[in-house]
């Protein structure tokens, strides 16, 4: 396996366990249970899982009426977009083993 096919497994996984995590939260939320920490949401959108997260704030409406979370999540995607886009345009050649 090669360096992107490795990096495309990583983010599919993230993502699906972003979006998962989010429905888990909001099914704890309403049987008024024990939650998962926000800042483990935003670790989680850190780590390469925004997209995911965006989508399960929206298909479960969880946690879109915090504000941080309504322009933090697609702001932190935003910014890894720039980021990978930066690496694809630089002129630093990288070498993979």
């Amino acid at each position: 396996m090669n360096a992107i096919t490795l990096i495309m497994i990583y983010l599919v996984s993230v993502n699906c366990i972003s979006f998962i995590v989010m429905g888990v939260d909001k099914h704890k939320a309403r049987k008024r249970a024990w939650r998962i920490p926000e800042s483990t949401l935003f670790v989680l959108a850190l780590i390469g899982g925004s997209l995911g997260s965006i989508l399960g704030m929206h298909l479960f409406r969880h946690k879109t009426r915090h504000w941080y979370f309504l322009y933090g999540m697609p702001a932190i995607l935003i910014i890894q977009v720039l980021l990978v886009l930066l690496l694809i345009t630089s002129p630093i050649e990288i070498h993979v083993m």
